[in-house]
């Protein structure tokens, strides 16, 4: 099978490790390339789960906020429109920038 010469941009830093991690694995970078092409191609897809990092504890502190809200809508302020939400924003700016 012939081959083509391909051209990628990395990070020197993300390169140099990678190289490393490779290698002790017994492989080089195209090599390790060629592979994640040809597992990519046979699962069709990212051959790894792609997932957002843990949730910090503002994040964490929104999704409780969320689950309250849905769980105790009582407890909270409602709008008819997102015109009426928008205006009382904008009344808290105003009186917030005149303090």
């Amino acid at each position: 099978m012939s081959k083509i010469s391909t051209n990628i941009s990395l990070d020197p830093t993300l390169k140099k490790e990678g190289q490393e991690l490779f290698s002790d694995l017994g492989l080089d970078l195209t090599t390790a390339v060629t592979l994640f092409i040809k597992q990519s191609l046979r699962v069709q897809g990212l051959p790894f789960p792609v997932v957002r990092d843990k949730p910090n504890a503002e994040e964490i502190e929104m999704m409780n906020e969320v689950q309250d809200i849905k769980a105790h809508p009582e407890n909270y302020k409602q709008y008819t429109s997102g015109k009426e939400l928008i205006s009382e924003i904008l009344a808290d700016v105003e009186s917030d920038s005149d303090d």
